[in-house]
């Protein structure tokens, strides 16, 4: 789905994200779907506020295959991709910790060229027992 790229349409993606999930089968509440819309709101922020081109909307795609869920989100600025590893931000940064937070979620995540033009930052989250989830990052 496409969404504007806007604060509101990063929103919007996120919410819509859980429910995509709970009719899947995993609850609002679950820890999945609490993951995967963490990972969701800090990669459509990222597309909103690094990769917004005027009059481009970015693109969210989720699925969920066997024991994985995917998250896609492309956005037109093909110039610009995101650092290949999370670093913590400098002392008393108030920003930089969104990729930080989804290389800490995600099983693996990535970035790759977007046809015909963008890029897509993506992330899977594993769903089966002892991978890490936001739960478990908590405690």
């Amino acid at each position: 789905m496409r969404f504007s790229s806007t604060r509101r349409g990063a929103r919007l993606a996120r919410h819509l994200a859980a429910d995509r999930l709970d009719a899947l089968g995993l609850p609002y509440d679950s820890v999945p779907t609490r993951t995967v819309e963490l990972i969701v709101g800090e990669l459509c922020a990222n597309a909103v506020r690094h990769g917004c081109v005027s009059g481009r909307d970015f693109e969210l795609q989720i699925a969920v295959l066997h024991s994985v869920i995917r998250i896609d989100v492309s956005d037109a600025r093909h110039e610009q991709y995101p650092p290949t590893t999370a670093e913590l931000p400098p002392a008393h940064a108030e920003s930089g910790y969104g990729l930080l937070l989804v290389s800490t979620l995600a099983t693996r995540w990535g970035t790759h060229p977007r046809t015909p033009i963008g890029k897509t930052v993506w992330a899977e989250v594993d769903l089966s027992p002892g991978a890490p989830t936001c739960a478990s990052v908590n405690r």
